[in-house]
């Protein structure tokens, strides 16, 4: 226990450092110029287009999609209205290829922190056309969550856009922060859908586990604790282990096929996408696009020391 406590700090200790380099404006500047090219691993493109082109190369795979226009925390109330048009321009386009409706925003991308009509947040009238959309293409909208700072407001926001559009509409919850199980189960009464992450922000210890064992523990008892309401779950993690666990659970339990769906990321473990596919799992990959890259781009890096290195190799052979 106590090696996994030392390995887990050096790799929160990894992940700051990542990101803190990433963040200075030299560096940023310098992967924008000559990274695209290693980018394009982990983002479809930076057009509508080039997205739509991954989600049906995927489909015929046997692999669902998930876009995702990506950008976050806009500051600015014209940006955050630039983003909802880019984003409702995504639904026809699906619609229109004859491909599976499944879009992912973040809140704070669309105007969580700006004052909109009525002095309510300009977030909740941009998803409410973002769901209004949604519903007469048959599609669905699920929101993520960001980092702490925002979390409550995105489960005060969930629970009002939920009242007016029920199952159009779901929800990311990260197992890594201490609160999650219970805003789970204050959720459940709503019975909704929810995809369980690990999570991706950098956070101290007094919001999120700094152990991987209590992570870990705390993501298959809220995959497990939804299955046993019977309400939908994506399972979005490449963790073997996890993956076993849940589903052997599914196996044991008679867990309903259409209840669990497997979710990974563009670019990401491909093999085990089709090996899950091919066993008659349903499986969708979260597809990124847009020019807003860099902040996704970056995580990415922050993730694996492997990552770090296939960057720096890219930017040297360039």
């Amino acid at each position: 226990m106590a090696s996994e406590v030392v390995m887990l700090n050096v790799d929160r200790w990894y992940r700051g450092a990542v990101l803190g380099v990433a963040g200075r404006p030299q560096v940023e500047r310098l992967l924008r110029t000559r990274g695209w090219g290693l980018a394009k691993r982990f983002v479809a493109g930076e057009t509508l287009p080039e997205a739509i082109a991954a989600v049906r190369r995927l489909e015929a795979d046997g692999i669902l999609g998930i876009l995702d226009l990506l950008g976050e925390m806009v500051a600015d109330a014209t940006a955050a209205q630039a983003f909802t048009e880019r984003i409702l321009e995504i639904f026809p386009a699906l619609a229109e290829a004859s491909l599976s409706g499944y879009v992912s925003i973040k809140l704070s991308q669309i105007g969580q922190d700006l004052p909109g009509p009525g002095g309510e947040p300009l977030a909740l009238s941009n998803a409410r056309r973002i769901l209004q959309k949604a519903r007469e293409t048959s599609a669905f909208v699920c929101i993520d969550m960001e980092d702490c700072p925002r979390v409550e407001r995105t489960l005060e926001q969930f629970r009002q856009l939920h009242a007016e559009f029920g199952e159009q509409v779901g929800l990311v919850l990260q197992s890594y922060l201490r609160r999650s199980e219970d805003d789970q189960r204050a959720l459940l009464p709503l019975h909704p859908t929810l995809r369980i992450v690990k999570g991706a922000y950098s956070e101290s210890p007094e919001v999120a586990y700094p152990e991987k064992w209590k992570v870990d523990a705390a993501y298959l008892r809220m995959v497990y604790r939804q299955l046993a309401a019977g309400l939908p779950v994506a399972v979005a993690t490449h963790d073997p282990r996890i993956l076993r666990s849940v589903l052997d659970y599914a196996q044991r339990n008679a867990v309903p096929r259409e209840l669990l769906e497997f979710q990974m990321l563009y670019g990401v473990r491909s093999d085990l996408q089709r090996q899950l596919a091919a066993q008659g799992q349903r499986v969708r990959a979260y597809i990124p696009f847009g020019p807003d890259w860099y902040a996704y781009f970056s995580r990415r890096i922050a993730e694996r020391p492997a990552n770090v290195a296939f960057v720096l190799r890219g930017l040297f052979q360039s």
